[in-house]
């Protein structure tokens, strides 16, 4: 009887093993941050004083540095031009482009595969979305990326 008593409690105490290491792995962090940046006029750097605005998101992949993306905008001067990310810049300052998108109409949706230091730059919230017009070549609207909590 005290065979079958111990081989029971194995049993059981390697059932709760499994299930707890199972909810662990649930419980991990995720490996996905989240982006976003509102995007108007008075972001640029200059403003302007056109009534565009959007919305720019984006979800970097941490273990393989896939950023994908989704920008929608509306209420422009015209046509969009041309819209991309640039960076490294914070809040006020202007950068290059550094990642162009394939085409600047609404919604603008796609992915890339980021090197280190582009992907630290974005999680240091020093990427912003840029949409730009005929009027306002510099860019019209602009939105900085930063980490949704």
């Amino acid at each position: 009887m005290n065979n079958t008593r111990t081989l029971w409690r194995s049993t059981l105490v390697a059932g709760l093993a499994a299930v707890a290491l199972a909810g662990c792995g649930m419980m991990s962090k995720s490996n996905v941050a989240s982006f976003s940046g509102a995007m108007n006029a008075a972001s640029q750097v200059p403003p302007n004083m056109t009534r565009g605005s959007g919305m720019a998101e984006a979800w970097l992949n941490r273990d393989t540095n896939v950023l994908k993306y989704k920008i929608t905008y509306e209420g422009l001067s015209g046509p969009a031009t041309a819209a991309h990310f640039h960076g490294p810049a914070a809040a006020g300052a202007n950068a290059g482009v550094v990642l162009p998108f394939a085409s600047p109409a609404s919604p603008i949706e796609g992915q890339a595969t980021l090197t280190p230091a582009q992907a630290a730059d974005l999680v240091a919230g020093k990427w912003y979305a840029n949409i730009h017009t005929a009027a306002n070549p510099g860019g019209e609207i602009r939105g900085q990326m930063l980490p949704k909590m």
